[in-house]
This record gives C-alpha cells, structure tokens and sequence, in this order.
C-alpha cells in the first residue's frame, strides 16, 4: 500500500485512472459478464447518449448530462446490472455546415459554390473530425464510463444504411410523401429549416393600419400585402355581420382596383387589430391554411433570395428591407394609411442556425404524413396518435411529469414535417430521377442516367433512429434484443421536442409499435449566478475543461448535480465548484486517517457486537439507513437529494462526530468499523465521485477486485446483524450528541473563550422520556464522551432538582436543563454593554432594510437576486435581535 499524499491533486490522478479504466475493458458488459461482474439473474439496463453536434466544444450542459448519466451507469454496473452506455456524436447538417461556411469565408472569401461540393464536403468533414476528436477527449476528462467499443455516428456507413432503410420504408407505405407546401426558408443560408429549429425573438416594429376598402387591417408587414384580394373575418364577428363569405368587393389597393373576396374563417383572432385582416397564403403558415381550406389561390411576392417580384410593380427587385419605408410612402400618398402603432410588440422567426429572419415559402419539399391512417397490430394509427398513445399509457414516463402536458400541446398542433434541407452536408435523399420515373434507394437502377435528388435529410430524421441504429438497426442483433428499449432517456427539456418526440415517433412506426426508451429525464439549463443564459457575448461563459483543470473533476460534477432538480434551470459559478473541490480534499483527508489509523482492520462480519459503545451502534445504524436512502434516491432519479445524504454523513456524521469520537475511544472494533463504513462510503461516492473514490480505493489495504467501479454496491445486509437489537444504543447516543451541541452553542452564545475551560450542570429533573434514573446513569456514563469532544468541559455535574441556577448560560432539551454557571468566566458588566450596543446597531440595521423594502422603485428597479437577499439579511437580524434582547432581560 503506498502511502497518501497530504493533498488530493487531480491532475496527478485523472489522467491515468482513465486510461487504467478504458484499459480495463469494464465499460463493456461483455466483460463484467465474463469476470462475473454481472450478477447471473440480472437486469439489462442500457442508454444512448445524447449525440453532441460536431459543431465545437462541450458546454455546462453535456457536462451535466454526462454527470447525471454516468451515475446510473455506474451504479447500475455496481448493483450488477448488465449496463452499456453507447457514445456517439452528431453530424448536425445544417449547424455544421453552416459554421464551416462561415470560418472559409472568413479566412479565404470563398463560398461553398466557389469550392464546388465535393471540395467543400471534405473540408466539413474535416472539421467534424477535429471536433469529434475534442469532443471524445472531454467525455472522458468528465470521467464517462462509456463503451467506446460501440461508438457511433449519425453519419457513419452503419448509421446511413439505418437512415435509407428507414427513409424506403416510410415512402412504400406512403408514409412520406412530396408535395408543395408552406415552409420555413432561411434567405440567407438557401434552405429550408425545421420548426424545431426557429427561434422566436421579441422585437419592436410599427403596426400599420390599412384602409381595405370598407374594411380596416392591421398588418406588421406591408411589403406582403400587395397580392392581397382575400379579406378574413370570423364568422361569429358582429361588427361584420352584414357581410357574407364568398361577398365580391371591389376596391382601392396600393397598385391599383382590385376585387376582394370576404372569407369567413374562425381562425381569424377577433381581438387582434380590428378583427379583419387580409391573407398571404405564400408567406404566412395560417395564411396557407386557411387558404387550404377555402381551397382559395396563391401568389409568391417574395422571391427566394428575400427579393419582391414583379407583382409589387416599381418594388420589384427590391430588397424587403430597404422597400417597406418606400411602400409606406405610397400608402400614405394614396390615403390608404389610416394610423401607427410605433410600440407593437412582437415575436419575429429567426433561423436558430445563423439567425437570419425566415420567410415562409410555398415549396415542393420531401414530408413526413403525421395524419396519414396505417394499419399496425390489427388496428388503425397515425403517427400522432402512436406519439400521444406511448405517453398517454404510461408506456414512456418523463420526469418531472408536467412536461406531460407540454408535450402532448405539441404532438396535438403537429403539422406534416418537412424532412429535406437544400445544403449539401448530411444524409443525401436516397430518390433519384430519370425524366418522369422515381426510384428510392441506396444506389438507382443500372439501366439510363439517374440523377440523385440534391437535398439532403433533416438532421432529425438520422438522430430520430439514435435509440436503435446504434444498436445494430435494421439489422436484428443481440444489442436490439437486449437492450432496446432502452432503460432512460436523459437530455435538456429544450430539446423535448427536437428530439425526444422524434424518436418515439420513429421507433413506435419502425419498430411495430414498440417504445424507444421506458423514461425520460429532462434535466434544466446550467445559468450563471444571477440565472442569465451563459453565452459568449455576455462573457459569463463557464467552461468545464477549465474547470476540471482548475478543480478537478469530482468537484465539477458534484457542482452540476447537487442542488439541481429535474426539469429546472440551475445557477453555476466558480464559488460553487471551489467549495466541491474542499469536500473532496475532505473526502481525501477522512481517507487518509482512517486507512493510516487502521493499518487493515477487518470487515463489519468480524465485529464483535458486545464491545460496541453507543456510537459505534449509532454509526453502524446511520449507515445502514444511508445505503437504503442513498440506493432509493439513484433509483428514484433523485440526484441531488442522494448526494446531500451522503455529503451530511460524510462531513458530519462520520468526520465530525464519529472519527473524532474514535480518536479517544481507541479500540479494535472502532478500526473495524471505521475501514468498513470508509470501504462503503467510497463505494456510494464514486457514481458521483469516480476520480477521487477510484484514487483512494487504490491504496485501500483490504479491496476484493482492482477497480472500485466494478465492486459490488453496499449492502445493508452487511450491518443488519449487528444494529438488530441496537435501536436504543442509537437513540441514547442521540441524546449525548445532543447535548454536547447544545453546550457547544451556549459557549458560542456566552462569548466563552475556545480554551477556557467550564463546569456544566445538567438537571434532569423535568425530563420524561427516558426516566430519571436511567438518564442520568447515561449520561453518566459518558462523561468522557462530553469532555472530549470540543465542549471544554471540565467538570460535569448531574443533578434531579427543582434547582435554579443563577448567572448561567441555559440550554433546554427534552426536558433537560442544560446550564454553564458564567462566575468567574465572563465579566458580566462589560458582557450587558456588548448586548446593548448590539441591540443598537440591530435596529438601526433592521429599521433602514425595511425603509427600502418599502421603496416600490427600489424593488421594481433592484434585481430579483439583490432584492431576495435583503430580505434574507433583515429576516436574520431580526431573529438576532430578538435572541439578545431577551438574554437581556433574563440577565
């Protein structure tokens, strides 16, 4: 056994335990199941991870995910589970395609037309591997126990294979279809972008107000307007009764009479403006569904470049931008401008990716049928009904629950998803065409000249499959049979919908019905301290490779899972990570004394329960409680409460109380139990803790395999035997704990120097529970216990009285009178003079904090976090001021 260092130093560590782990081969459960790792009668428990874009480096949020991850892997490897946590990465078409256009045109003022498209796939390709190679390199600095050996990539020849054989399928049962419909186009980058990929950006615009012939509408976009000859109104609108649907009017318009037709619709918001409103069917989504429904004409005024075509007349050409102040003009010189709105508030679509305004276009496009009617299992479905039914049985569980009914509005209000993106790097269409013939497949027929449709696939189609391509899809494997569905789904709740609901989709359809995974565990986001979203141009960006090298891992982990709850955004900053890196120093520290102090005492069977005090009893039974608690939390999928359980044991259970009772109470059954209660507590850490846990175990003097990660987790069991009858001992040693703290705060209270020593008297005459013969010979009996553990006692006096005892510090505590006589250690005028200006300066604090309470501008102008903790500070020195106001009046 090598002797520990003072100090934990991760970087003298981390590096190393990797490799030694990777090396292992344990991260695969081939060889658990070979070693007998995995217990015969096991469970499977299996996760895809999320794949990370290939588009940079790893934030808070993978770290997180990789955090939380990697404790149910790790845990369920050591319940003895048969666990694989598959790795793998994604390409991101139009994320990765999109920043790669970006840094060549930076550096050479190319486009990608400029390279031509095989130049420019090999550039992103290199570049993909480049992150790929930064990306794995992080993954396994944050300590994921990943089986690397089962990698993936949404675009490596297995996974394309997976997305043709899917995309084939779903287009011989109609499943996917081409047609022309409205869709998000992004000018800038020339492609059209999925709804879960707009981002809604509040901006401040003019609301125009038009007259329409009889009729007034208010419009945001007046270089729309110009094909307008349909005017909407809802059927049940009073103010419009008069006319009727189908009503031909003839009327002025900005070029020229045109002749409108009145539709009645119920899509048209009766509060919004004046209720009435004009349609562009070619550049608005409900615009083009209402036109759908009346089955009523389209005309494009807005080319695809973002340009105005020759409908707007003089405008044609025009950028939007630069025409809508012109346009204005001529509205206000053919008085059709009937008023302004210059504060009109609203939400403007922007291309997630670039974030270039979208312009809704009618387009022939490749689609997924949400609606279209199949048979599956004897009864007829529709992808819709298959994505609300999986959520809906309970099937698939999401955690927290109330983005059940997020996601369910969702999948209600979903529309055909338009799967083809008109950029060049991705999953290419497998549709090829000759004059008027259609072929789908991998490679076209060998008879004439095919061409392959230009488009590549949605980023979303290839990562819908992640849960089974990764799996060995469409191929049947043993990986498919065992591990699908897999056992949790963990990512943000931001991607709920980009992702999550895809891949039900697609399993549910591809799959016959069958889930792709059991739960779903969304965690928040990772926020700065004052709960801003972290981001560059803010410049509160924490990053965890810098963190880890700084703090070590551990202790950025600890940070990204403790204090968190699922569902809910999480505020991180270095101070937190600071604190983590002391508890693991601690965990270190702990380690070190009870492995030199113990020099290789046995385990807990060899106890001898006879010779046990009253807190070897009490540990031995809070350690038993903690492996039950801790092991229904994981489970649970309660993080963070399992890692304050075992973070209250450690610092103060066990090394507050329990070590330094044994530096006194010096026996061979103390050892025993002190190496065995150390053996389990690494086994609890190391799912949150595996560098540090790992790195002790190493030097641990009794250990049954090498490698702490693939010991057996603890088992209660181990102590049942001993705490069975223990149930007493336990709770007297609860009393003495308890007076001994209360002795300890009178000191504080009394001002009591640290190495003055004091007479204690404790009156147990009011005391019930416990009887008062049978207290006071407990208490008796642990005399040395209360001396020795920082009380400063030294005399202790038990007595059964009606007594009271004057100049004394009180402490009360069921039912028993806990006294330190003050005569002789504290000069008690100089003490009241203290308590006196105290009081003072209290109320001059408590009366100034409630006079800006008070102040309305203060609280509306003051950030939420400044104002919460004003009111914390006042409610805390109030409560002081209440304490020695009233040691005042009993003095």
């Amino acid at each position: 056994m090598s002797e520990m260092q003072k100090t934990y130093e991760p970087k003298n560590f981390e590096d190393k335990i990797y490799k030694a782990w990777e090396k292992s081969g344990y991260f695969a459960p081939e060889k658990c199941k070979e070693d007998h790792i995995t217990k015969k009668d096991s469970k499977h428990f299996s996760i895809v991870l999320p794949p990370p874009n290939v588009t940079g480096t790893l934030h808070m949020g993978h770290a997180t995910m990789l955090a939380i991850q990697d404790i149910l892997i790790r845990f369920h490897r050591m319940i003895g589970d048969e666990t694989v946590w598959i790795p793998g990465t994604d390409h991101a078409a139009i994320a990765t395609q999109e920043k790669v256009e970006r840094i060549i045109y930076k550096e050479k003022g190319l486009t990608r037309h400029d390279l031509g498209r095989e130049e420019f796939l090999k550039q992103v390709e290199n570049f993909a591997q480049q992150s790929h190679d930064t990306i794995v390199h992080q993954m396994k600095k944050m300590g994921a126990s990943i089986d690397w050996t089962r990698e993936a990539y949404t675009l490596d020849k297995e996974r394309t294979f997976a997305v043709q054989a899917a995309f084939k399928r779903m287009y011989n049962d109609g499943i996917i279809y081409r047609g022309h419909r409205i869709v998000n186009w992004d000018p800038q980058m020339q492609t059209t972008v999925s709804d879960d990929e707009i981002e809604r950006k509040t901006s401040k615009d003019v609301l125009y107000y038009l007259r329409y012939g009889p009729f007034v509408i208010a419009t945001a976009r007046p270089e729309t307007k110009f094909g307008d000859k349909y005017v909407v109104m809802h059927p049940d609108d009073d103010r419009y009764k008069e006319y009727y649907h189908g009503q031909k009017i003839k009327l002025e318009w900005i070029n020229g009479p045109v002749i409108a037709t009145v539709i009645k619709d119920i899509a048209i918001d009766m509060k919004f403006g004046t209720g009435v409103m004009t349609i562009t069917p070619w550049h608005d989504a409900i615009d083009f569904e209402i036109a759908e429904r009346h089955n009523l004409e389209k005309e494009q005024i807005i080319d695809f470049k973002g340009k105005l075509l020759p409908v707007a007349g003089g405008f044609s050409g025009m950028d939007l931008r630069e025409a809508r102040l012109k346009i204005v003009e001529k509205f206000e010189k053919k008085e059709l401008m009937v008023k302004k709105d210059e504060d009109y508030i609203h939400e403007v679509a922007v291309n997630s990716r670039g974030g270039e305004p979208i312009e809704p276009q009618i387009k022939e496009q490749w689609f997924i049928n949400v609606n279209k009617e199949f048979l599956q299992k004897g009864k007829m479905v529709t992808l819709k009904s298959l994505m609300q039914e999986a959520v809906s049985s309970g099937s698939i569980e999401i955690v927290p629950k109330r983005f059940e009914k997020i996601y369910f509005h969702w999948i209600n209000n979903l529309r055909d998803w338009c799967i083809s993106r008109q950029i060049w790097y991705g999953h290419r269409i497998p549709v090829w065409y000759k004059e008027k013939e259609i072929f789908v497949g991998a490679k076209p027929p060998k008879n004439g000249k095919w061409e392959q449709d230009p488009d590549t696939l949605d980023t979303w189609f290839s990562s819908g499959l992640w849960t089974f391509s990764t799996l060995g899809w469409p191929k049947t494997t043993n990986d498919m049979k065992k591990y699908h569905p897999t056992s949790v789904m963990e990512t943000g709740y931001d991607i709920i919908f980009f992702w999550v609901a895809r891949m039900i989709l697609m399993s549910r359809y591809l799959l016959d019905g069958e889930i792709p995974f059991k739960l779903v565990y969304l965690h928040g986001l990772v926020r700065d301290s004052l709960g801003k979203k972290m981001s560059k141009s803010l410049g509160n960006v924490i990053d965890p490779l810098d963190m880890t090298e700084k703090y070590g891992t551990d202790a950025v982990r600890l940070s990204l899972v403790i204090g968190t709850t699922p569902g809910n955004d999480t505020k991180l900053n270095e101070e937190k990570i600071a604190g983590f890196r002391n508890f693991t120093n601690k965990i270190w520290n702990i380690s070190r004394y009870v492995i030199s102090t113990t020099k290789g005492s046995l385990t807990p069977g060899d106890i001898d329960a006879k010779k046990l005090t009253l807190a070897d009893f009490w540990i031995l039974e809070r350690m038993s409680f903690l492996i039950k608690s801790v092991s229904g939390d994981i489970n649970s999928l309660n993080f963070s409460q399992a890692g304050e359980k075992l973070r209250d044991f450690t610092w103060n259970d066990f090394a507050d109380w329990y070590i330094e009772i044994s530096k006194f109470e010096k026996n061979e059954e103390k050892n025993k139990i002190l190496i065995a209660i150390l053996e389990d507590l690494l086994k609890l850490w190391h799912p949150f803790m595996p560098y540090v846990t790992e790195a002790i175990w190493s030097l641990m003097p009794i250990k049954k395999h090498k490698f702490l990660m693939i010991e057996e987790w603890p088992a209660v069991s181990k102590y049942e035997g001993i705490i069975s009858n223990s149930y007493s001992e336990s709770k007297n040693f609860e009393l003495i704990k308890e007076i001994i703290k209360s002795i300890r705060s009178a000191r504080l209270e009394g001002r009591i120097e640290p190495n003055k020593k004091v007479k204690v008297i404790i009156n147990i005459r009011e005391q019930k529970k416990y009887g008062n013969k049978k207290t006071e010979e407990l208490i008796k009996s642990q005399e040395g216990l209360i001396k020795n553990l920082r009380t400063g006692v030294d005399n202790l006096e038990v007595i059964s009285s009606g007594e009271k005892i004057k100049n004394a510090i009180q402490r009360t505590i069921v039912g028993i009178n806990i006294y330190i006589p003050l005569e002789g250690i504290v000069d008690f005028k100089r003490e009241a003079l203290r308590i006196i200006r105290e009081i003072e300066k209290l109320e001059k604090y408590v009366f100034s904090s409630k006079k800006r309470l008070a102040n309305k501008k203060f609280i509306a102008g003051a950030p939420k976090l400044i104002v919460e903790k004003y009111k914390e500070n006042l409610a805390g020195a109030e409560n002081k001021l209440k304490q020695l106001k009233n040691q005042k009046k009993h003095e």
